[in-house]
């Protein structure tokens, strides 16, 4: 989970970039090949770890072994 600062800055982001003038950039461009091909390759990064991360989570977990052998019927996870 993230923390709630975290979540605060991704929804006031909109808003701080709405409130720029457009004439405030200096020295403002196309961005240059290298920059965006890393840029490209760590969005491809985190949301592959995001991806992962969700699976790892997600799977079920193994039951674990019974020690008497016997077969429990109508006792949720004994068998």
């Amino acid at each position: 989970m993230a923390p709630p600062g975290g979540i605060l800055f991704l929804l006031l982001l909109p808003v701080a970039a709405a409130q720029m003038t457009s004439g405030s950039c200096s020295g403002c461009g196309p961005l240059s090949l290298p920059l965006l091909a890393g840029l490209v390759a760590a969005d491809a990064v985190v949301s592959l770890l995001i991806v992962v991360g969700v699976f790892v989570c997600g799977r079920p977990r193994s039951r674990p072994t019974q020690e008497d052998g016997k077969i429990y019927i109508n006792m949720p996870g004994r068998g």
